[in-house]
């Protein structure tokens, strides 16, 4: 299986760690891992010994998300967009591509730099870090509320993917996690969390304003290829004002617009 495309290839810049204030990782695992998220000639020598032809690069998470402050958020977005693409894909241009960071917290400026991304430095699309903080760790907004509408319609226009990106569990939301904090990441919450934030998504009745609309999830689909099913049978039994504005069943968007 040579000249694979790699999705989920995670990038970080010295000016902006963006690993997040959690700390489950053991960290002589993880020194290791931030070197390789700081490096790009390495990576490409990875790519040649694993059959991989090219990686689409993107912000490590949190991400643009986990910033609160949406003017800081806004600024950062075009400077690491703009990292992205002087000093990683233009070093090797014909391996590297990369997925816009968009600052959600202004959605009209997330909407206008992913443009921007997309027309003048090449990238392929955007990756989302789940939620968006808004003014403090336990505010969020998720990509299917009303105020993230003109990002989704830019996006559609654009005809380009998003990918959803796992982000550990809200703060105040982490009570079942409590003493088992490393099933917060990558080893159980992420999954959780972002499976959920994908059926926001599908019953929101996202997909049948703009049915063009690609999602890109990793991991197996998160699980959803397994469960939902599940799911969707439960909700044919359940008040229609429970569960979304949604025309079709949920397999049908799994289907069809991820």
């Amino acid at each position: 299986m040579l000249e694979k495309i790699a999705l989920e290839e995670h990038w970080e810049s010295a000016e902006f760690p963006a690993t997040g204030s959690h700390d489950f990782t053991a960290h002589d695992y993880f020194a290791d891992v931030q070197r390789r998220l700081r490096e790009v000639d390495q990576r490409v020598e990875d790519m040649d010994r694993n059959g991989i032809g090219v990686s689409i690069l993107s912000l490590t998470q949190p991400g643009i998300e986990g910033i609160t402050d949406s003017r800081k958020a806004v600024e950062m977005a075009r400077r690491m967009n703009d990292h992205a693409a002087e000093k990683l894909v233009a070093r090797h241009p014909r391996r590297l591509r990369a997925f816009a960071a968009v600052p959600l917290q202004e959605p009209e400026r997330a909407a206008d730099e992913l443009e921007r991304a997309v027309k003048d430095l090449g990238f392929v699309g955007a990756l989302v870090n789940g939620y968006s903080n808004i003014g403090d760790e336990n505010t969020a907004r998720y990509l299917d509320e009303p105020e993230v509408e003109p990002f989704w319609e830019r996006v559609e226009a654009l005809s380009v993917p998003v990918y959803l990106h796992p982000r550990i569990p809200l703060p105040n939301q982490q009570r079942m996690y409590r003493e088992y904090e490393g099933l917060l990441g990558s080893a159980w919450g992420f999954g959780v969390e972002t499976a959920t934030h994908a059926m926001r998504l599908m019953l929101s009745g996202l997909f049948d304003r703009h049915p063009k609309l690609t999602v890109i999830l990793g991991h197996l689909g998160e699980g959803l290829p397994f469960t939902l099913p599940r799911t969707e049978h439960r909700l044919r039994h359940q008040r229609p004002e429970t569960h979304g504005k949604h025309q079709r069943r949920p397999t049908e968007y799994l289907r069809e617009n991820f």
